[in-house]
Parts: structure tokens; sequence; C-alpha cells
């Protein structure tokens, strides 16, 4: 598998992206990418479309990014992404939780709405939430491009830093699945479990070393060491943190689109890494001719 390039991080338009699961798998084809995941808040169901349009030679790993709770190094609750593969998407309590996820997402996301359009902003909640699938992941990004489209502001970055963003006026917390629940299910679904951008302090209180090891004795398959918001130091803390507790290290882009200036491939996770991976996995990756072994 030498030079393969992989990417197990990625989101389409069935959450927050701003490209369909089709035209990922195809941008990800372009971008010279051997293996991609599409790795979607909280669903499944980009994985179908996905798998269909996929092009010849490059290897899809069906995931999910789970919406997760656990505690800070200071013991306060804390949101944490895990990172989802090769499990079987109808097993009933993955099922059960992540429609609870998504219904959970959508009532937030109008409240937000609404408590723009009550103040003036020119923000229209039915709008909204009209532009979303019937059973589809609702984002904040959503609501962000709401706001780009109306001239409020000029990015999506910007309305995070404006509106969105934690402890900002408009922001409403959500009860999230505690990550020990997560990995157990995925775990009782045959698939495995990666920490995603476990040490990202730009985007809040992030868990502690000693938490990264409860979590493995507890499971977890992994941690995401080279990510777009690690800087090179944390990086090298997290490869010493995982080699020490034999979990998997991977890299990855969080491609989301047109949502955030980042590159397919950006980030990629080694060959030997991603062979440990699905080695830990009941499942299988979906693979089309001349894709990778």
């Amino acid at each position: 598998m030498a030079g393969v390039r992989i990417d197990l991080h990625t989101h389409s338009t069935v959450s927050d992206g701003t490209d369909s699961p089709a035209e990922l798998v195809r941008l990800a084809a372009g971008a010279g990418l051997d293996v991609v995941a599409l790795t979607d808040h909280d669903t499944t169901a980009g994985w179908e479309p996905a798998a269909a349009a996929l092009p010849d030679g490059l290897t899809l790993v069906p995931g999910a990014e789970l919406s997760c709770e656990s505690s800070s190094a200071e013991g306060w609750p804390v949101s944490v992404h895990l990172l989802a593969y090769l499990f079987d998407p109808a097993s009933p309590p993955l099922v059960a939780e992540q429609r609870r996820l998504r219904q959970e997402r959508r009532g937030r996301l109008r409240v937000m709405a609404e408590r723009m359009a009550a103040d003036g902003l020119p923000v229209d909640p039915d709008e909204v939430m009209a532009g979303l699938g019937p059973d589809a992941p609702a984002g904040r990004p959503h609501l962000a491009r709401a706001l780009v489209r109306a001239g409020v502001v000029a990015t999506v970055d910007e309305a995070f830093a404006r509106f969105l963003g934690g402890g900002r006026g408009y922001y409403v917390s959500r009860a999230d699945t505690p990550v020990v629940t997560a990995i157990e299910m995925i775990a009782a679904a045959g698939g495995v479990t990666v920490l995603a951008h476990p040490f990202a302090a730009s985007r809040g209180p992030t868990v502690s070393a000693s938490t990264i090891a409860e979590l493995a004795e507890r499971g977890l398959t992994g941690v995401e060491v080279d990510h777009p918001d690690h800087a090179p130091d944390v990086r090298a803390r997290l490869r010493r943190l995982a080699d020490e507790l034999g979990l998997v290290r991977t890299g990855s882009s969080d491609y989301h689109g047109a949502n955030k200036t980042l590159v397919l491939g950006q980030e990629t996770t080694e060959d030997e890494q991603f062979g440990e991976l699905l080695a830990r996995a009941e499942g299988e990756p979906v693979r089309t001719t001349g894709a990778t072994p």
C-alpha cells in the first residue's frame, strides 16, 4: 500500500458540507486520494449515494462523526466528536441514538434562528428549516450560510465568530451522547472509533491525556493526530500518547466543501495505521476496480 493517500474525515450535504456524497467521492478521486471516509454528523444517509458514484480506483470507508460529551482537563463537561467507521448502520441502539441527535440538532437550529429573527436579523426560521431534508442533520453551518446569503456576514467563519460560536448570544447547547456510550455502541455494531481533533484548543475546552487513556481502556480505537487544527507540537504530543496507549493514529482534512477553507487530502493517514484500523473492524470498505486492496 506504499504511497496510498488516505483521508478519513470528510462531510457532504447530508450533514454540513456543500458537496453531495456523489460529488465528494468524485472530488476525492480528482484530488488524488486512494481512500476517503465519508463521516457526516450523526447520520449514515450519504453512504449509499457515495458508494453508487464511487469512481474506479477509489476506496470508500463508510463512517459518521458522532456528537458526544466527555469532561475537560478541569473536570467540566466538554463537547467531543467521535469518528466511527465500518459499523453496522442498522444496529438498533445506534439508529435510535442517531435519530435522537438529529432531532436535537433540528430543534436547536430552529431556536437559534427564531432568536435571531426576534432580534431583527434577516433570518427566516421557516426558510432555514425548509432547506433541510426531512431527516437530515441540522447544524449551525446551515444558519451561518443563511447569514452569508443575507449579507450579515461575509463568511461562515465570521458567522461563528460573531453569532454562533460557544458563548455567543445565539448559541444553544445540546444533549450529546456520553462518549463511552458511543464507543460501546459502535463496538457492538462491529465498528471502530477515533477521537476527532482531541487537542484542538481553538475549538474550546479539550479532553485531557488522562481522559484519552481512560477511553482507550473502554474500547477507543484511535486518535486523530494530523488535523488542520493541531499545531506541530500538539501532533507530537498526541503521537507519543497514541503510541503509549496502543491507539491507531489517523490524519484527515475534516473537509466541508465551501464551508471551510480546507482541501481534500490536506492531512492524510499513514498506510500502516489505516491497515491497523481495518484489522480492528468487522465491516469492510467499499472498493471499485483498481481500488486499494
